[in-house]
């Protein structure tokens, strides 16, 4: 099922937008107008990936400067060592869609906790 992220009129190229559902989960739209959606969460700490930096087909964790693959969710620099999950992304009629993806989330642990206790 798509769900609707954002207009694109909002999400300028070289910037995310953050969708506060749990886990949460951010689109990038890259300097060349590609669109990625990944889970938010860094897998090794809890740090929001939409406030990192945008480079390329990169994103970097602002925490401990990670570094996540957009179009495959794989680490390209540690000290994260999962990869984050990928969502597919529709852009039409001026809107962002998403469709989330059914594997399981790699979050750390202390955001798997919360999760699990229900103490988002």
């Amino acid at each position: 099922m798509m769900i609707p992220a954002c207009r694109l009129e909002d999400l300028p190229r070289g910037e995310a937008y953050r969708l506060d559902i749990d886990p949460p989960v951010s689109v990038f739209h890259t300097e060349d107008g590609e669109f990625y959606a990944i889970d938010d969460t860094c897998t090794h700490q809890d740090a929001s990936l939409a406030d990192g930096w945008l480079e390329g087909c990169e994103v970097g964790c602002p925490l401990h400067s990670s570094k996540f693959d957009l179009r495959t969710g794989a680490v390209d620099a540690p000290p994260a060592r999962r990869p984050v999950r990928t969502h597919e992304v529709l852009v039409a009629d001026g809107m962002v869609y998403i469709e989330l993806s059914t594997a399981s989330p790699n979050l750390p642990p202390c955001v798997a906790a919360r999760l699990t206790a229900g103490t988002v």
